[in-house]
């Protein structure tokens, strides 16, 4: 029977990540685009609200020793820092941080919300490019969408060889699932609260 549950899965962990994930991530490119963040520097001053605010909830997991063992390059990756400095230079002040941040997650559970993290720097690449059009760049307001040192590709497919090759449990392939699970809700809601905030500053 387990042997059989193993065959019905994508050959990679990744792949099946991805799987599991494609419902609430294409709900949230359609809530991006609802909220139109690349027709003004204002709309998108609240996109990157919401970036940062997802961003700084991660910086714990970018930094923790026992991840770091396993993607060395990892405290690099964190992107905090540069949606502070898009903030600043978008005239937006530092947003308080929303309760219910990730706190304390299995290891297996912060892989999860590093896969989504780490993903959404594909996306980048094609928000960048409308960013541009707002008169923004990788060194001015959009910062934290520009190319990570090696490339982008290159930076995903080096994770994801991490990810795919380690030795996990039954119950940490769980948990890694409802990380990456409860990464695209946590962003969804980071957003709205982000854009709720604009319409009541309005």
């Amino acid at each position: 029977m387990t042997s059989q549950a193993t065959t019905q899965r994508p050959t990679l962990r990744s792949q099946r990540v991805n799987q599991i994930t494609n419902e609430p991530h294409a709900k949230l490119d359609a809530l991006v685009k609802a909220h139109a963040p690349f027709d003004t520097q204002a709309s998108f001053a609240r996109f990157v609200v919401a970036q940062y605010l997802f961003q700084a909830e991660l910086v714990s997991l970018y930094n923790d020793a026992a991840l770091t063992a396993i993607i060395p390059d990892l405290p690099a990756r964190c992107r905090a820092e540069a949606a502070k400095a898009d903030l600043a230079d978008l005239d937006t002040s530092v947003p308080a941080p929303v309760p219910g941040a990730v706190d304390n997650p299995t290891q297996a559970q912060a892989l999860g919300w590093l896969f989504v993290s780490e993903g959404s720097k594909l996306g980048a690449a094609f928000l960048i490019k409308r960013a541009v059009g707002l008169g923004l760049s990788e060194t001015f307001g959009a910062r934290h969408l520009g190319e990570p040192a090696g490339g982008r590709a290159e930076g995903w497919k080096s994770f994801v060889r991490t990810l795919d090759s380690l030795e996990l449990s039954p119950q940490e392939e769980a948990e890694l699932d409802k990380g990456a699970l409860e990464a695209f809700n946590r962003f969804t809601v980071l957003l709205e609260q982000a854009y709720a905030n604009s319409a009541e500053l309005a």
